[in-house]
């Protein structure tokens, strides 16, 4: 009778070495962060929205645009659409007319009128918030949900996105060279009462201090606690 040979066991991956922090990082990450409270203590999107449904369309419609743009589409777009209800009878080509002016709208368009179909049929026209339900709405991706979640209070997270990764990197809080990387360091040396809001702090200290091609460290209230300060100001 034949048998056939037993497999080899298959060897586990190791998982990469927790980078252990040692106290003085830990406490200059914390007098860090402490700064930017101080500095706002309730930091917000910048995308306009009055509910978790006109919030989760704007985040998706922002990809590859800037908030500035999005707001001047979803200014008029909201005031006739609101709802996941009142953005299906508006339809497709209806929102299209709105959105025109924000890149790859007709790709959105699809997925914000897909999106809004499943809310209506699975969860009565309300945004779920949780993340398993957001990230299976088309258009809706981890960051995404990440940011309505973190936006809300409902969950700490931290989305990445060029800016946070670009902060991240000068700031030495991560050396993640993928979003995903970035994000779990973040995770893990952001202290937990921040960790609602680093996500705002990191972004817009990216979009108006510390810019990708000259940061503005003259200015910045936390250069002093910078690893890379001295590279820009060259001293």
């Amino acid at each position: 009778m034949f048998r056939p040979m037993a497999k080899p066991a298959l060897a586990k991956k190791k998982k990469p070495p927790v980078k252990r922090i040692s106290p003085a990082e830990r406490e200059r990450v914390e007098i860090l962060f402490a700064r930017f409270e101080s500095l706002d203590l309730h930091p917000k999107t910048e995308l306009n929205y009055s509910n978790p449904y006109e919030l989760v369309t704007a985040v998706a419609l922002s990809a590859q645009a800037t908030d500035v743009q999005v707001n001047k589409a979803t200014g008029p777009l909201f005031q006739v659409a609101d709802s996941a209800e009142k953005m299906l009878e508006l339809g497709e080509e209806g929102l299209i007319k709105y959105i025109a002016s924000i890149g790859l709208f007709r790709t959105k368009a699809k997925n914000v009128i897909a999106a809004a179909h499943i809310l209506m049929d699975k969860h009565g026209g309300e945004v779920p918030l949780n993340r398993t339900d957001l990230e299976a709405l088309p258009g809706v991706g981890r960051k995404t949900a990440s940011v309505v979640l973190n936006e809300l209070d409902i969950e700490p997270a931290i989305a990445v996105d060029t800016h946070v990764f670009r902060v991240s990197h000068r700031l030495k809080l991560s050396a993640g060279k993928v979003p995903d990387a970035v994000e779990q360091d973040l995770m893990r040396v952001v202290p937990g009462p921040y960790q609602t809001r680093a996500h705002h702090w990191l972004i817009l200290h990216g979009r108006y201090v510390c810019v990708a091609r000259k940061p503005k460290c003259e200015i910045c209230k936390i250069s002093d606690l910078c690893p890379s300060r001295e590279l820009f100001l060259g001293v």
